[in-house]
């Protein structure tokens, strides 16, 4: 089975909602409207999504909030887990190691790279970083298949191939540049200025955007 982009990102909301859902309100159970209420998105969607997971739920009792989040997690998370490395540790890279650290236990930030002296050989957060230059040894010592980067643009593309060479089978990627990679390499260009621009336009029309339709792929 093979879910496109959005839906897989719908997922991971979900899961977030539902942890956030449970011990706040105590409830066992969750309707579809009550999920699409918290996502943004419709009952009919959540729905949708669901049978993609091979779950439906009850009309008169909703949905088993527990065996939900169960259902995601064989769906995103790999049995084995998957290990991470970032690049690039300065105010972002240091504010995504400790926001992820944690978070969740089949995905960890194993180590970070750097170039300035004052970056390497160091912990950050729990998390050792290495100079850039053993990128590629220790990706692949590591068996890391993800990378994060938080660079300039005129490091960026160096690195990511450095990460592939390791390993690394997909990337996301904060710096404005797009990557010129394998087509096999998964990359999510995570654009600040893209995300402000579009939240700022949609503030000043007043109108909310509309979602391109998504459905599963086969």
């Amino acid at each position: 089975m093979k879910i496109n982009v959005k839906t897989v990102q719908r997922f991971s909301l979900y899961r977030r909602l539902l942890l956030e859902f449970q011990p706040e309100e105590d409830r066992e159970r969750i309707f579809s409207y009550e999920l699409a209420s918290l996502a943004g998105n419709t009952a009919a969607q959540v729905r949708r999504d669901f049978m993609v997971l091979g779950y439906t739920g009850c009309t008169s009792k909703g949905y088993e909030t527990h065996r939900l989040v169960e259902s995601i997690a064989a769906v995103l998370d790999s049995e084995e887990g998957q290990k991470v490395a970032i690049v690039g540790t300065g105010h972002l890279g240091k504010a995504v190691i400790d926001f992820f650290r944690d978070r969740r236990p089949k995905l960890t930030i194993v180590m970070g790279f750097d170039v300035k002296p004052d970056r390497v050989d160091c912990t950050i957060h729990g998390c050792p970083v290495f100079h850039a230059d053993r990128i590629e040894e220790l990706v692949r010592e590591e068996e890391i298949s993800l990378g994060i980067l938080t660079l300039p643009v005129e490091a960026s593309q160096a690195a990511a191939e450095a990460l592939v060479r390791g390993g690394v089978r997909g990337i996301a990627n904060f710096a404005p540049v797009r990557l010129h990679l394998p087509p096999d390499i998964h990359v999510e260009e995570l654009d600040m200025t893209t995300y402000l621009e579009t939240v700022a336009y949609f503030a000043r029309v007043r109108e909310a955007p509309s979602d391109d339709a998504d459905d599963l792929l086969l």
